[in-house]
């Protein structure tokens, strides 16, 4: 069904809210509210209607209803003082008063429908640990550009869950593919294997803020744990760690009792740095050269303000080799201010996984295999369920010639964030341990799938050049050599030879006589 009004148009078969053809974030919750005053709008529908309807009976507080009533009138451009669609009648209920139209099914272009269709998923098994999901918090300040804002709190969560090694920890960039859409909490569950599923909201105003947070059992259908807290910004990494703690007791009360654990981060000196480095984040994470850009120009401004803020420091030790990975920098131009950032990072907190990931990147870089590996496992240690230092340990074991050890680990990458925007990299890695296991038919279907993920992965393309040339496919050898040197037009076997940091001789070797096959020279 498809209610259309004052230029939005509701759709509950796809779950999507669209304002002027433009998608509006949604909770599930609220989207359910939603459509159920449109489906009643001939009445007025009570408190407790709304109760049963909506959360099947299940006891909630009046503020958890009253977030959910506010957060659909912003969906819908509606506020509390206006109440132009949705409005509260005193000691009655709440009613949609604005008109609605409902066109017929096929009043929606095709175009819309199929860019929307995705291909069904197999449920992902459960782990052996307790998993959850943080999905990103809405912005309910109704200003676009606090969007950082809430998108920082839901990853300093993510953050600092993942540091409790009793947690299987869905990564940030899977649970970010549901930014902005409606969803049920039962096919996140299936699409990202966990049973619990954490969601809130972030009202920022002035000098103060409200954070709300849910967590919801996913099998049962019921929410088990919701609070709200009202903070000077002053205290936002109180409130985060207290949200944490919160998480841990309702979850996992005997072992939270037993190991009496908990998993603080250092906060900076000042908020400002702070909120410029979760600015710095929501570019980093887009995996474009502008926002590469950008990002480290806001993450020196940090570091300006605060020169010991771990947090910045090693994102940006990171951002820089995020650059030279995707062929955006040159190692020589920004390794030295990458490995400045990332020692300054673990002499500022040596507990900070980031900042063991950012240093084993650039000694990776700069052909310290052995520093590489041993930066990447102390990552590990602090945070099991850091997908990114799981992807670039894989690539490290690769070449010290532990093939297996290195493609297990890109599937613990893979399986810790399945819906990854970045996992282009991991099945890169996953193809280059195969072609070191002489697995050429599997090392060139994982590297086709990290190109159709990614086109511009010269990583990729290199592993599909050389597999395809050790097997046998000519064709396909030339074809994967015409566009690696699209994506890296300085390949040669002499770059090959000596800028790559192998352990032994003959994966080296193994590796150009694949290139020298293809037609490299």
């Amino acid at each position: 069904m498809k209610f259309s009004f004052n230029n939005h148009l509701l759709d509950t078969d796809l779950r999507e809210l669209r304002r002027g053809g433009e998608m509006v974030a949604m909770q599930p919750q609220v989207f359910d509210l939603l459509v159920h005053l449109l489906q009643n709008r001939d009445r007025v529908v009570s408190r407790d209607d709304l109760i049963t309807l909506v959360w099947g009976g299940r006891i909630v507080s009046d503020s958890t209803l009253d977030s959910r009533i506010n957060a659909a009138r912003n969906a819908v451009g509606d506020s509390g003082k206006e109440q132009r669609l949705i409005r509260t009648i005193p000691r009655k209920g709440v009613r949609f008063i604005g008109e609605v139209d409902e066109p017929a099914a096929d009043a929606v272009p095709a175009t819309v429908v199929l860019a929307n269709v995705e291909p069904a998923r197999p449920p992902l098994a459960l782990p052996d640990r307790p998993a959850i999901a943080v999905l990103p918090f809405d912005n309910m300040s109704g200003e676009p550009e606090q969007e950082y804002f809430s998108d920082g709190i839901s990853e300093d969560i993510i953050t600092a869950l993942s540091k409790l090694r009793w947690f299987f920890v869905i990564a940030r960039n899977s649970s970010f593919t549901y930014k902005g859409r409606a969803v049920l909490m039962k096919q996140v569950a299936a699409e990202l294997g966990v049973r619990y599923v954490l969601e809130g909201s972030v009202r920022k105003s002035g000098d103060r803020v409200r954070i709300t947070a849910q967590l919801n059992d996913t099998a049962s259908g019921g929410h088990i744990w919701a609070e709200h807290y009202d903070r000077d910004l002053i205290d936002v990494f109180a409130v985060q760690d207290e949200i944490t703690d919160a998480i841990v007791a309702a979850i996992e009360p005997q072992i939270y009792a037993a190991e009496n654990f908990r998993s603080r981060r250092k906060p900076p000196s000042n908020v400002d740095a702070w909120d410029l480095t979760m600015r710095a984040l929501s570019h980093h994470w887009r995996v474009t050269r502008p926002d590469n850009i950008l990002a480290q120009a806001l993450l020196e401004k940090a570091i300006s303000i605060d020169p010991n803020y771990c947090q910045a420091l090693s994102l940006l030790a990171t951002n820089h080799m995020f650059g030279v990975h995707l062929g955006w920098a040159d190692i020589r131009a920004v390794a030295p201010a990458a490995e400045r950032a990332a020692l300054a990072a673990i002499a500022a907190d040596s507990e900070d996984a980031w900042a063991h990931n950012a240093l084993g990147s650039v000694c990776f870089s700069t052909r310290r295999l052995d520093d590489s590996l041993s930066q990447f496992e102390q990552a590990l240690q602090l945070n099991p369920n850091f997908s990114l230092a799981q992807g670039y340990y894989g690539l490290a074991l690769c070449y010290a010639g532990r093939w297996q050890d290195a493609y297990e680990a890109t599937q613990r990458a893979i399986r810790l964030s399945p819906r990854d925007p970045s996992s282009a990299i991991y099945y890169g890695v996953a193809a280059y341990a195969q072609f070191v296991g002489r697995n050429y038919a599997e090392a060139i279907r994982l590297s086709r799938e990290a190109i159709r993920q990614r086109g511009d992965l010269s990583g990729a393309y290199r592993v599909l050049t050389v597999a395809a040339g050790m097997s046998g496919e000519t064709e396909m050898a030339k074809a994967a050599l015409q566009e690696l040197r699209r994506t890296q037009p300085s390949i040669s076997l002499s770059w090959i030879a000596t800028q790559l940091p192998w352990k032994l001789d003959a994966d080296r070797e193994h590796y150009l006589e694949g290139f020298r096959r293809a037609g490299l020279t």
